[in-house]
């Protein structure tokens, strides 16, 4: 089922035993990675053991760490479309555009492929209840796959949250805790009761199995572009979950044999009221500072501060990669744009990334003949408030 080894720090690279519930490294407090058999992975799994396999996250079963296939649950995530958006091209006059449709996903958002593996792997270890804080967005897929593994679920969201979240988890059975504040206010909130009620706290990096979810990202868009990467990947970035996810995707399959050593230049975008990451990134720092009074419309990049910073500034450095900000009025003509040419309701997380491929492009750092791949990270029905009149 799975070639799980064990679980390494991502900055210390101290090692624990995947055989209990564990959220960051005892040592530092740093995230934790989970790490496999790559000897006999070499000779046990091939490119040709996924050609009559289901279309969903487990058909990459062997590098995802759920032992019992009785703790694998599913709703049908993963494998999404990677749309080549001729339309877009031809009004843009670049030939190789590609949309990578997260909203296709259970409960409409990305956020389903690391919470189902995170769910099934805590289920499987013997958590009794789980709790998350969220912008709304995970706590939808938490919820979704908490009430299937028939375990109580507790989410903590901002007071300000789209009510079509609040919707998702009340329907979903979920303990619903609205908090004055932005999603880090939440997680203190979370954690708290984490350590009072005995729930499993599932965080954004703070355990070591949603990585492993998103990181199915990276391996599909391999696999959708018959193994060759693009050039560019440009992210919406938040937690920085995918991104990290799809850098250690993109390892694992050259430690395969799948791929070789090129990497695509990796591309962080955030909101201009909220973007710690691009602030750090331009000023060379390696920890990015909290930002103070984040405000913007896209909940999922409302994050001041990201537990995994050093990691997303360390990939876009390895990459030759970059970041930038853009404001809302961008998003929203970006989403606009996406959808008057390609017909897809996006994010407004995703009208930032065509914003962002815009101005590179315009800057000569994207250039034509090069392969461009934009992440829709979630529907633009949990935000139809935002087009309302």
């Amino acid at each position: 089922m799975t070639y799980l080894h064990d679980l390494q720090c991502s900055f210390c690279k101290k090692e624990f035993k995947a055989n209990r519930l564990r959220n960051l490294c005892s040592h530092c407090e740093k995230p934790l990675f989970a790490r496999y058999d790559w000897e006999k992975l070499r000779t046990q799994f091939s490119k040709s053991d996924l050609e009559n396999r289901l279309h969903s996250i487990w058909r990459y079963r062997e590098v995802l760490p759920v032992v019992n296939p009785d703790f694998q649950l599913s709703l049908g995530e993963g494998f999404t479309p990677l749309i080549k958006a001729r339309r877009l091209e031809k009004s843009l006059d670049f030939r190789k555009l590609y949309i990578k449709d997260e909203g296709n996903n259970p409960t409409g958002s990305f956020k389903a492929r690391g919470l189902c593996v995170a769910v099934s792997k805590a289920w499987e270890l013997g958590a009794k209840a789980l709790t998350i804080p969220s912008a709304g967005n995970a706590a939808g897929a938490m919820s979704a796959y908490a009430a299937l593994a028939n375990l109580p679920a507790y989410v903590y969201m901002p007071q300000d949250v789209p009510a079509s979240f609040i919707a998702e988890c009340r329907a979903l059975n979920a303990n619903i805790q609205l908090v004055e504040g932005l999603i880090s206010d939440c997680g203190l909130k979370s954690q708290e009761a984490a350590r009072k009620f005995g729930r499993f706290d599932l965080s954004t990096l703070k355990e070591p199995y949603r990585v492993e979810g998103k990181k199915t990202m990276g391996y599909e868009i391999a696999e959708q572009l018959n193994w060759e990467l693009p050039d560019v990947v440009i992210y919406p970035t938040g937690g920085g979950t995918g991104l990290v996810g799809m850098w250690k995707a993109f390892d694992e399959m050259e430690k395969l044999g799948w791929i070789g050593e090129k990497r695509p230049r990796m591309v962080c975008v955030q909101a201009t009221g909220c973007a710690p990451l691009v602030r750090a990134f331009h000023t060379g720092e390696k920890f990015a500072e909290k930002w103070e009074n984040a405000a913007t419309i896209a909940d999922g990049l409302r994050v001041p501060a990201a537990v995994g910073d050093f990691l997303i500034l360390d990939i876009l450095h390895k990459s030759n990669g970059t970041a930038l900000s853009v404001t809302d009025e961008e998003m929203m003509t970006g989403a606009n744009i996406i959808g008057k040419n390609e017909g897809l309701f996006v994010s407004p997380e995703t009208g930032a990334t065509l914003t962002a491929f815009i101005q590179l492009r315009d800057q000569g750092w994207i250039k034509n003949g090069e392969s461009v791949a934009l992440f829709n990270t979630g529907s633009g029905y949990k935000y139809s408030h935002l087009w309302a009149d």
